[in-house]
């Protein structure tokens, strides 16, 4: 039986295949957070790149989610999504074992960066197109917001140990070295998900009669038609926006200029907002239980961006400003991981098997391709209105993304079950409100790429 069609809760540390792809996850994610870091520092040590230089380094990793819906539709018409998980990581260690072999023999160049940072941003694209279809046939819909709780744990983990292992192993080693380590943890995430077994069906057929270009218009159609997807997608987009307006580059700015604090305290404020994010990923599944997974999904929306706006008020004494900043970044970890974990999950059940890359694509392109975006307005609104001001409006901009949820069938989802797509469909068209938070009366959810992360 495949893992969409059980439905009693099975633990997922018993679950041999589920160990092997967590454990590949986990490594490769550690593994980013070393790479994240190498890359800048190779470009501005090695290479004495400039602000300018270095911000088109970043830029270039996310441009490939541009065509995330067009390469969705083409992994839609694979039959075996994890080959192409497995090449996708294959790639990206080859790639990036590119420069620590031409740095040895002094030839790394800026322009090589660049085209490290491309291939990369692409290969992650695959992968991610290819996950959502891996992940509902590995992980039974009863076990969807546990699993997804487990990986995001992981991830928000990596975020708190990554940068400083990092750092550890660039001073030790040279940053081009480190990306070494990254190129063994791809390696590694390429044996243990080449050795999870799963059952993939074959492509619908028709398929193949519609092009790359039809079959991603289709899915884009698709979701603004879905009321589930369509709200979802709107309020992920509007927080995405907006919490890239008042982005880490502004915050941070502000910490130094406006609250006056060193490098060493604001480290330490963004490391327990690290923590608040694993406690958000260890506790989603009890809040969802709790709140059911629609109105955790609406809280985590109001949570994740709010709190710039308590940084953004901070004054007094350096601890209180101090303090300002760590609360309102370990209460926007918290937010994220309870949006994110239970969004990711009420997707994986209602998007029809057939379609999972091509949804998965169109939310990267729209969800990514607003990041730079709102980066870019940012730093327009900091120039004329000032930083506090600014972050002032991400907050507020940022909360309001929950008014796509009110009017939409997502507050009143209380668990993931077989029927919930259709259920969501009919009672958007009639109205029902369905007082009692459950859409169906029953107990009872990752669309390849995080909603927010």
């Amino acid at each position: 039986m495949s893992a969409t069609g059980q439905s009693l809760p099975l633990s997922l540390w018993r679950d041999l295949r589920f160990r092997r792809f967590w454990a590949g996850q986990s490594i490769s994610q550690f593994g980013d957070r070393i790479t994240e870091l190498a890359l800048p520092l190779i470009a501005v040590g090695a290479l004495h790149a400039s602000a300018n230089e270095v911000a088109w380094l970043t830029a270039l990793v996310w441009v490939p989610n541009l065509l995330a819906m067009v390469l969705g539709a083409w992994v839609d018409q694979r039959v075996h999504k994890r080959r192409l998980m497995v090449l996708a990581d294959l790639a990206r260690a080859a790639v990036l074992l590119s420069l620590p072999v031409t740095y040895l023999v002094g030839a790394v160049s800026l322009g090589q960066l660049y085209v490290v940072a491309l291939l990369t941003g692409a290969a992650g694209v695959l992968f991610n197109t290819a996950y959502p279809p891996f992940f509902v046939r590995l992980v039974p819909r009863s076990s969807y917001i546990d699993a997804n709780s487990k990986l995001s744990t992981s991830r928000s983990a990596s975020y708190v140990v990554g940068p400083a292992v990092g750092g550890a192993l660039i001073q030790a080693l040279t940053a081009p070295a480190a990306v070494a380590v990254d190129v063994l943890t791809f390696l590694a995430s390429a044996v243990l998900i080449g050795r999870v077994s799963i059952d993939e069906p074959p492509v619908a057929a028709g398929q193949a009669a519609r092009s790359v270009l039809q079959r991603a218009r289709e899915s884009l159609g698709f979701v603004v038609r879905h009321p589930v997807l369509r709200a979802s997608l709107g309020c992920a987009a509007t927080a995405n926006f907006f919490t890239f307006v008042g982005g880490s580059g502004l915050i941070v700015l502000f910490a130094g200029r406006n609250l006056g604090l060193t490098a060493g305290v604001i480290g330490a404020a963004f490391g327990i907002g690290a923590t608040g994010s694993i406690l958000g990923a260890v506790i989603a599944p009890v809040i969802s239980r709790r709140l059911g997974v629609g109105r955790t999904i609406a809280v985590g929306a109001v949570l994740f961006p709010a709190p710039l706006a308590i940084a953004a008020a901070a004054g007094g004494q350096l601890w209180t400003r101090a303090g300002a900043l760590a609360l309102s970044e370990f209460l926007a970890g918290i937010g994220v991981m309870l949006f994110d974990v239970n969004l990711n999950s009420l997707q994986s059940n209602v998007v029809p098997d057939g379609m999972r890359s091509r949804v998965a694509g169109a939310y990267s392109t729209i969800n990514y391709g607003l990041r730079p975006v709102g980066a870019v307005v940012g730093g327009l609104l900091a120039t004329l209105i000032g930083l506090r001001s600014t972050l002032l409006i991400a907050a507020v901009g940022g909360a309001l993304s929950v008014l796509w949820l009110l009017p939409s069938p997502i507050p009143r989802i209380h668990s993931l079950t077989p029927d919930l797509p259709q259920a969501a469909l009919d009672r958007d068209r009639d109205g029902d409100s369905d007082t009692d938070g459950d859409m169906d009366g029953h107990t009872g959810g990752d669309a390849g790429a995080n909603a927010l992360l």
